[in-house]
C-alpha cells in the first residue's frame, strides 16, 4: 500500500502569525491561499499544512499519487484500494470515500491515540 506524500495539517488559531512563526523557521509557502485561511509551507522535503477555521485537532495527512514535492506519481495506489484494504482489516474509518468513484477522493480514520489520520487523493 503506497500512501503517497506525508505532510502535518495544523490546525491554527491565527495563520499569519503561525506563517511567520514558521518562516522563522525557514519554511517557505509553496500553495493555499491566505485569504481562505489555509497554507501549504515547505522546508526541504518537509511539508506542514496551516489551517485555520478547518479542522478541529493537528493531523496527519497523506496524499496517494503524490511525491514529497506534489508532484503526480505515475504509479500508487488508488484512495479507494487502501479504504478498501483498511476495511478489509478491520479498520474504523471516520468518513469514506465513494467506493465506486473515480479520480479525486478523501476518508479519515483516527489512531488508537485519537489522533486524526487524513488519505486525501487529488488526481
Amino acid at each position: 500500500m503506497k500512501l503517497g506524500a506525508f505532510s502535518v495539517s495544523l490546525a491554527v488559531k491565527d495563520i499569519d502569525k503561525s506563517r511567520n512563526f514558521y518562516r522563522a523557521l525557514g519554511f517557505i509557502e509553496v500553495g493555499g491561499d491566505i485569504a481562505q485561511h489555509w497554507l501549504i509551507m515547505r522546508n526541504d522535503t518537509h511539508t506542514i499544512g496551516l489551517f485555520q477555521g478547518m479542522f478541529d485537532k493537528n493531523m496527519l495527512t497523506f496524499n496517494p499519487g503524490w511525491n514529497s514535492d506534489c508532484e503526480p506519481l505515475d504509479e500508487f495506489t488508488d484512495v479507494r484500494d487502501i479504504q478498501a484494504a483498511l476495511k478489509q482489516q478491520g479498520i474504523e474509518l471516520s468518513s469514506e470515500v465513494d467506493p465506486s468513484s473515480k479520480g479525486a477522493g478523501s476518508f479519515m480514520l483516527i489512531d488508537p491515540d485519537g489522533n486524526p489520520i487524513l488519505i486525501d487523493q487529488h488526481l
